[in-house]
């Protein structure tokens, strides 16, 4: 069976479907309209003569024949996309579009610098950026690199470590002012906690060879890093926060530290990506950049 442009390219449309999960999406992706997405779909199926997709109002599931095409189709939109990403690893300046999320805090506090610095050294770089605390789907919404605090490692993706974060106990003046400072690890149970909702409310804690666990409690939560901040700014409680975060607080007098005799997890900070993605000539040189600028950051913050 011959095969013509027009329908390698309704292959490379059917695999965006199966990949974004419905018509929508992949039209919102491949920047087509529904209408013509839809179209490639009933096109392709005549053409096969057989039925590769079960449709939905809300739900599209792949037929056993659907399932077997899309091997084959993912297969060809990988190599065109390879293809593309050769050529662009062969011009002298990068040039293209990057897709990036992150958390919020962390975001605005080191990689929307970082990024800042970034486009001025690749100006051909274009950048989509994404704030959110909650994990987006990369594959579902074509994001190129995501900021994570795990590898992920059972996903299918790929991830780079770029760099461990260290995290401090901290308290304001005027939380301390009412309700003491704790001296011993025993008093951190009796105080109030900023809880923040993306993390354990356990607090793991090392002083030499020993190991401690202690429960935290409060009366406010969020799911906001730079919340939690303000939160325990305000003098709602104590909490642990990234140095990174609690430094310039620190020098300023809005923040105190406590028992720095006992050592916090750090926090690993993960680039992820999908497969493949490090064959990218201007992602490898995000992520470079990156570790670079993390290492500076972490060494900036201690003197």
């Amino acid at each position: 069976m011959d095969i013509s442009f027009e329908q390698l390219k309704s292959m490379v449309v059917f695999a965006q479907v199966v990949e974004q999960g419905s018509l929508t999406a992949a039209a919102r992706h491949i920047g087509l309209s529904r209408a013509v997405v839809s179209y490639h779909i009933k096109k392709l199926e005549a053409h096969l003569g057989i039925k590769l997709l079960n449709r939905s109002t809300r739900t599209i599931n792949l037929t056993e024949a659907g399932t077997l095409y899309y091997q084959r189709c993912r297969i060809i939109a990988q190599q065109a996309s390879a293809a593309n990403q050769q050529i662009e690893n062969l011009k002298s300046e990068p040039e293209g579009l990057l897709k990036i999320t992150c958390p919020v805090n962390v975001g605005l506090q080191t990689i929307v610098p970082a990024l800042n610095a970034f486009r001025k050294l690749y100006p051909k770089i274009n950048l989509d950026v994404m704030l959110s605390d909650e994990v987006v789907n990369i594959m579902k919404e074509g994001i190129d690199f995501a900021i994570r605090g795990a590898p992920l490692p059972d996903s299918g993706l790929q991830a780079k470590k770029l760099s461990t974060l260290p995290t401090c106990l901290c308290g304001s003046p005027e939380y301390f002012n009412k309700h003491g400072r704790p001296a011993t690890l025993a008093e951190l149970s009796e105080h109030q906690w900023v809880i923040y909702k993306l993390a354990s409310n356990v607090l793991d804690l090392k002083k030499g060879n020993r190991s401690f666990s202690v429960k935290l409690n409060g009366t406010i939560s969020t799911n906001n890093a730079a919340a939690r901040t303000a939160f325990i700014e305000g003098g709602h409680g104590m909490g642990r926060i990234p140095i990174y975060d609690a430094w310039p607080k620190i020098r300023a007098g809005t923040l105190e530290l406590v028992l720095e005799d006992y050592k916090l997890n750090d926090i690993d900070v993960y680039g992820v990506f999908p497969p493949g993605g490090a064959k990218s000539k201007k992602l490898r040189l995000l992520i470079d950049y990156l570790k670079e600028f993390f290492n500076k950051h972490n060494i900036s913050m201690l003197d």
